[in-house]
């Protein structure tokens, strides 16, 4: 499985992944999802979203485990976020019916449309419209770097977008939801575990800061003359840092949309968007608060006009504890001796399961990253961990949906 999917959307250039919703690359992975599903006997089925579900059993039946994540990237992202979690749920699988396991709850495995949100810049599209955390109106307004809708995507790729909007039907078919996903950071490598479980995502957001200048010459405008939005945007990426350590919370301005863009003018616009995440809602509020107040102060002293739109927001999730100390329950039951203890982490990253929290009981797992690196080419997992994730996903999954 992991060698059929890991060419597609890969770029030559920098050994990364560009798999963009609604793209070619896109269609690729849905098509291997597809393909994984209808080798398993799976009822593969496209929800109004545009999310796969692979079925074993009667999708209508009610009270489903469900399990799986996204395949799509960031740009150059790595080969793991989210790919693992799909990957290792149709292994899962492969893994229960080896050990004759007899299912007596409806099993899904899914594949989220858009999570990372590189195109449209917002994160988690197709859980976010199937919880109705996402309007369709505000979806249809959506575009991306080179103008082009949200729609006008969908219908390229061979979907109505007519048809999105908040799905409770199927939600409410669902009895738990658990994702496995590679760990986008160390501290499973710092307690030398394989798999651990999550406790909580904090509350993040993602911020548009739109600097308003003057554009002009860059060889003939004096200095004292000018209206640069770029230096007020270069204070407030070092006043982010400073809010950020102040607080204890983390801000960082990782993308930048600038106009004209030429290497001899003076820009008019500068945007940048701020992505900011703490561990709870004071400290994320304390940090955004300082940045804005700080880019006002220094809008104001230059003559740069500045808006400040909140793109997204996702609060803080704290995974149901009843879920999540079965699946705890579970994995201890199965370890040496039954002693093994299963670490119990909270993460910054946001995720589908995160946003489904809301309407369904969800978990997650957690695979060990030995470099901490995510959304990079870099990021990784060793083949002994992945198989460890498997059989923990396995374990969970034979609990709540097994006899």
């Amino acid at each position: 499985m992991w060698r059929s999917l890991r060419p597609i959307g890969r770029s030559d250039a920098s050994g990364g992944y560009r798999r963009y919703a609604w793209t070619g690359a896109d269609a690729d992975c849905r098509l291997w999802f597809q393909a994984q599903a209808e080798a398993r006997g799976l009822d593969h089925e496209i929800d109004r979203n545009g999310n796969q579900w692979a079925w074993l059993g009667d999708p209508l039946a009610g009270d489903a485990v469900v399990t799986g994540s996204h395949l799509d990237s960031v740009p150059d992202g790595g080969a793991f976020d989210g790919p693992l979690g799909v990957v290792s749920s149709f292994a899962a699988l492969d893994e229960l019916r080896r050990r004759g396991a007899v299912f007596t709850r409806p099993l899904a495995i899914t594949n989220f449309g858009d999570e990372e949100g590189a195109r449209f810049g917002l994160a988690c599209v197709g859980s976010r419209l199937a919880a109705g955390q996402l309007t369709t109106e505000h979806a249809h307004r959506l575009r991306d770097g080179d103008g082009v809708s949200l729609p006008q995507a969908m219908e390229a790729a061979g979907y109505d977008p007519d048809a999105i909007g908040s799905d409770p039907e199927r939600l409410a078919r669902i009895g738990a939801f658990v994702e496995l996903h590679v760990e986008q950071g160390r501290a499973l490598d710092l307690s030398g575990d394989p798999v651990g479980v999550a406790s909580a995502i904090w509350p993040h957001g993602r911020w548009r800061f739109d600097f308003r200048g003057e554009a002009n010459h860059a060889g003939t405008t004096r200095l004292a003359d000018r209206r640069d939005p770029m230096l007020t945007y270069a204070e407030t990426v070092l006043a982010a840092r400073r809010e950020a350590e102040l607080a204890g919370g983390l801000a960082t301005f990782g993308k930048i949309a600038v106009e004209p863009n030429g290497v001899n003018a003076i820009p008019s616009l500068v945007r940048g968007w701020l992505d900011s995440r703490a561990a709870d809602q004071d400290t994320l509020d304390a940090v955004v608060s300082g940045v804005e107040r700080a880019a006002r102060e220094y809008a104001e002293r230059a003559g740069i006009d500045l808006d400040v739109v909140r793109e997204s927001f996702t609060p803080v999730v704290d995974f149901q504890h009843a879920l999540r100390d079965e699946i705890r329950r579970v994995l201890e039951k199965r370890g040496a001796d039954g002693a093994a203890t299963v670490p119990l982490l909270g993460t910054g990253a946001g995720h589908d399961a995160g946003i489904l929290s809301a309407s369904v009981p969800t978990a997650m797992l957690f695979v060990r990253n030995p470099t901490g690196i995510s959304h990079s080419p870099a990021e990784h997992a060793t083949e002994d961990d992945c198989v460890a994730g498997v059989r923990a996903l396995a374990d969970v999954l034979e609990g709540l949906a097994c006899s």
